[in-house]
């Protein structure tokens, strides 16, 4: 009988995924940051870092031996407002998670902080990092390369990974201040998603060989890793919609990843090595700006506020109801989501039974029987 996809509670979700990772082998501790961070994804409306990449970029992983479950954190280099960490290839979710924190210590003393990382792995939602700052009322900021996906202007090879670079901060409303996006058009969970659904994709997200746009979402993710299709990077092909800038920001995450901590780069994080899997050995960084060494952090937050207030009340184009501002609909798909749980499909639903077969789990989850 064909699965049909099923709609699951964040608390169901979160044991869940706990129990993935514990049964993987991450210790305990570890295991709940790993799912809080992917559980976040899923409340937030981030589908493609979420549930449906538990397996493909974690557990799989963790089995080929190309992650460990088990991380060893080790601080390289530190000063009063920085530190260079090295994460031996182990959680990419608790690397980053004891960086943030790093930076927000240290900026608590300081008034700011920055932390790089390298030999570090997937580490999920970058949000996650960013809102742990703005939570502590300060500005967050943070970035990690990936394998390469996304060509230079006038280009066709997979050089740069989709490299975002996300900031949160504080506001007076219900919701903080939340830019979480690829610096490429697009990034490979989202076409994931696409080709999942089977749907085509948007006309210049991706470019072939021959300089022209590709639509087939299936063939895409092949060509993506043969290295004969790559993703565009924000602006699109070319130069006359601005495709420099998206390429100019995606090389300066690529620079700040990599350089500070004389880390992995480009090519060198395809994952393959004389045509075996080898670890990802991916780079990120970490900076916490305390506000309060500025301003009054309530000033901060009414002004912060008042921008976003002013932009969704401005005028509206014909036929638009609404303006929204960067973190509002995370904010809003967590409530709908909170209320109405997580829609997992079909295809993810087949992962999800494989990984609790393989793990003897016996936990009622709300993925239904079978």
């Amino acid at each position: 009988m064909p699965l049909k996809s099923v709609k699951v509670s964040f608390e169901q979700l979160h044991r869940f995924v706990f129990d993935v990772f514990k049964g993987i082998g991450v210790p305990e501790e570890d295991a709940k940051v790993c799912a809080d961070v992917n559980v976040e994804a899923d409340k937030l409306g981030f589908d493609s870092h979420g549930i449906a990449r538990l397996k493909t970029i974690y557990y799989d992983r963790i089995k080929a031996g190309i992650q460990f479950a088990k991380t060893n954190f080790e601080i390289v280099k530190e000063g009063p407002t920085t530190a260079v960490v090295d994460g031996h290839d182990g959680m990419g979710q608790v690397i980053a998670k004891r960086s943030m924190g790093m930076a927000i210590s240290k900026a608590k003393k300081y008034g700011m902080g920055m932390v790089a990382a390298r030999n570090s792995t997937h580490y999920g939602i970058a949000g996650y990092y960013a809102m742990m700052a703005a939570k502590e009322g300060m500005i967050g900021m943070t970035g990690t390369n990936a394998r390469p996906s996304v060509a230079p202007t006038f280009g066709v090879e997979n050089m740069l990974g989709t490299n975002p670079l996300t900031i949160g901060m504080p506001t007076d409303e219900d919701f903080p201040f939340l830019i979480d996006c690829a610096t490429a058009l697009t990034q490979r969970g989202k076409i994931e998603v696409y080709a999942r659904e089977g749907k085509k994709l948007p006309e210049g997200w991706v470019i072939g060989q021959d300089g022209r746009a590709k639509t087939d979402s299936a063939e895409v993710l092949e060509e993506l890793v043969k290295g004969t299709a790559a993703l565009t990077p924000l602006g699109g092909i070319g130069d006359e919609t601005a495709g420099y800038k998206g390429y100019g920001y995606c090389t300066a995450v690529e620079i700040l990843c990599a350089a500070l901590s004389q880390g992995s780069y480009m090519k060198m994080l395809l994952g393959f090595k004389d045509g075996r899997k080898v670890p990802y050995h991916l780079g990120h960084f970490f900076i916490a700006m305390d506000i309060s060494a500025f301003c009054d952090l309530k000033d901060f937050k009414k002004t912060a506020g008042d921008i976003l207030r002013q932009l969704r009340a401005s005028k509206k184009a014909p036929g638009r109801g609404r303006i929204y501002t960067a973190g509002e609909k995370e904010h809003l798909a967590s409530v709908e989501r909170g209320k109405n749980g997580v829609a997992v499909n079909p295809e993810t639903l087949k992962e999800v039974k494989a990984m609790i077969s393989e793990l003897k789990l016996e936990g009622d989850y709300g993925f239904g029987a079978g």
